[in-house]
């Protein structure tokens, strides 16, 4: 039974509802290295809370290495999700020219802002996550607005071990100086499980 599923249950059955609450229930729906996650996004976390306020903590939006980052997990599986800022947390040459790149406000980013590429020769954009990422599979990619078209470029990598920190390095580079490029709206980084790739509700939501 997923996270949803218990919740929606504990509100029509009042015995389902105590039981709910229970430890036992919630800790095999957190990730089994939790508490080093917990202590890389969280400062002070307050000490005494049950498994069940664990898990809806890791599933809001929380705010990684002042805010450039935006760690969360999915709210049925579990797992665990990472975005990285365009802006604050990417390396991208050239940003902070205002005659190749703007920075616009928007609505549709989860940092409220992208990148806007207005025309460059050198296209060159890289990022590096040091995280506690539970053992698993997953899916790395740029989320990218080429025009009006919404296009994902990214590859796969596997952690072994979840009770310690993984590096991660990645980059998109486009360097031909036969011709310019421009026209794009660069938002972030994601990093989620592999297997949610087969899910086009989640993908939808990104």
């Amino acid at each position: 039974m997923d996270s949803p599923q218990i919740c929606q249950l504990a509100t029509l059955n009042r015995a389902f509802n105590a039981a709910s609450s229970a430890d036992f229930v919630w800790e095999s729906k957190l990730p089994s290295n939790y508490h080093l996650i917990l202590n890389k996004i969280f400062n002070h976390f307050p000490v005494g809370l049950g498994k069940r306020d664990i898990y809806v903590s890791l599933c809001r939006l929380n705010d990684l290495d002042k805010g450039t980052k935006k760690v969360w997990l999915d709210r049925g599986s579990g797992k665990l999700c990472l975005a990285i800022s365009a802006n604050k947390g990417l390396s991208i040459t050239g940003v902070d020219d205002r005659r190749y790149w703007n920075h616009i406000l928007t609505e549709e980013s989860r940092f409220n802002t992208v990148a806007y590429l207005q025309h460059t020769w050198w296209f060159e954009v890289e990022g590096e996550v040091d995280f506690p990422f539970p053992a698993g599979t997953y899916s790395l990619f740029f989320r990218v607005h080429l025009g009006r078209a919404h296009k994902r470029f990214g590859r796969d990598f596997t952690v072994a071990d979840g009770n310690s920190s993984t590096k991660v390095k990645f980059s998109m580079t486009q360097i031909d100086c036969t011709h310019t490029k421009g026209g794009i709206c660069l938002d972030s980084a994601f990093i989620y499980p592999s297997e949610f790739k087969k899910s086009k509700a989640f993908l939808n939501c990104l």
